[in-house]
């Protein structure tokens, strides 16, 4: 009997916990234009009704496949799909999320046709928690992609589709950057293919009260100057400084790699963003000079985290081994309108 065919495309949905709105993600991929797929659904150790809606599922199409985990985290879960997935195409998608009915076909079309792309992302259109278009989307520029990828993702997650031969051969998703996994993800797939945005809206992305801590988001921003690095030096022909990394680095190791040491030590400063950390921070450990010595390269986010830490320690220590004016002076610096409306807020 001949092997049996493999789908188009495999569909890679983790979930943990998301029986709120996940029968809703798989049924979207499941009414797909584009039937022949495999929706490979990664149960990362749920304890409420995920299980059971899964279950479900898989008994009325059988093309739903389970494969259940114990609390291993997105990135083991994000590979296991990666090892499993039969297809030759990947799309990815959130157990919060709707995909519209075309979406894989729209991107399958895509890919037939510019066989260098190895990662398509699209649009997506905003919902609140109960489904409803909050009139707003994310359209990122399908323009100057690398240009901008070099500095931030212009990608949405939920809406990329890639080629697993592509994905496979970069070594897929790295546990070393945590929260940014997918940045750095992107960056080495464009160092191997072309990378392109298909400029319509293939998703409905929801946005709910699940909010990111403040110290989720640091790690976020931190993985991502890790992952800028490290594609800044492959692009210039040099070994890949992260290769060796196998967990997230811990910002506060007394006996960081050359990698990531100067961004190690801007990062304990950008923590004191949280007031209690501000408050307790021995003197000797605030270094205005980690945040002075990198403003240039300073993104959005780590600008914000600077200027909360520089407000912080003006508002909360008067133990300071740096002067008030020079504090004072860095937060005009870091941007004086953003300044003068954080100093009127905290008074």
């Amino acid at each position: 009997m001949p092997p049996e065919r493999p789908p188009q495309v495999s569909v890679i949905l983790p979930v943990r916990d998301g029986q709120r709105w996940l029968r809703e993600a798989v049924d979207s991929v499941l009414a797909q234009t584009l039937t022949d797929l495999e929706l490979l659904v990664i149960d990362d150790g749920s304890t409420d009704a995920t299980p059971a809606i899964l279950e479900e599922a898989r008994g009325r199409d059988p093309r739903v496949v389970v494969l259940p985990q114990q609390r291993e985290g997105l990135v083991a879960a994000l590979n296991r799909g990666l090892t499993q997935a039969r297809a030759p195409l990947i799309a990815r998608l959130d157990a919060d999320d709707v995909a519209l009915p075309e979406r894989l076909a729209r991107q399958c079309d895509y890919l037939h046709a510019h066989p260098d792309v190895v990662l398509l992302g699209g649009w997506a259109e905003i919902i609140d928690a109960h489904g409803a278009l909050s009139g707003r989307q994310m359209r990122p520029g399908p323009e100057r992609l690398r240009e901008t990828l070099a500095k931030k993702s212009p990608f949405i997650h939920p809406t990329v589709m890639f080629r697993a031969e592509a994905a496979r051969r970069v070594g897929g998703y790295r546990a070393a950057f945590e929260a940014g996994e997918d940045y750095d993800f992107w960056l080495r797939l464009a160092d191997i293919g072309e990378i392109a945005i298909l400029p319509e809206v293939l998703i409905r992305y929801r946005e709910h009260g699940g909010s990111v801590t403040r110290t989720r988001e640091l790690r976020q921003i931190y993985s991502a100057r890790l992952a800028k690095l490290a594609g800044a030096a492959r692009n210039s022909g040099r070994p890949d400084p992260s290769a060796t990394l196998t967990t997230p680095p811990d910002w506060h190791d007394p006996n960081p790699g050359d990698f990531e040491r100067d961004s190690s030590r801007l990062y304990r400063m950008l923590e004191l963003a949280d007031p209690a950390l501000a408050r307790a921070a021995p003197a000797s450990a605030i270094d205005l000079a980690a945040i002075t010595s990198q403003r240039s390269t300073l993104t959005a986010g780590e600008r914000k985290f600077a200027q909360a830490a520089a407000l912080n320690l003006l508002r909360e220590r008067r133990d300071l081994p740096v002067s008030r004016i020079s504090l004072l002076a860095l937060l005009l610096r870091l941007g004086p309108a953003k300044a003068a409306k954080m100093l009127m807020r905290r008074k």
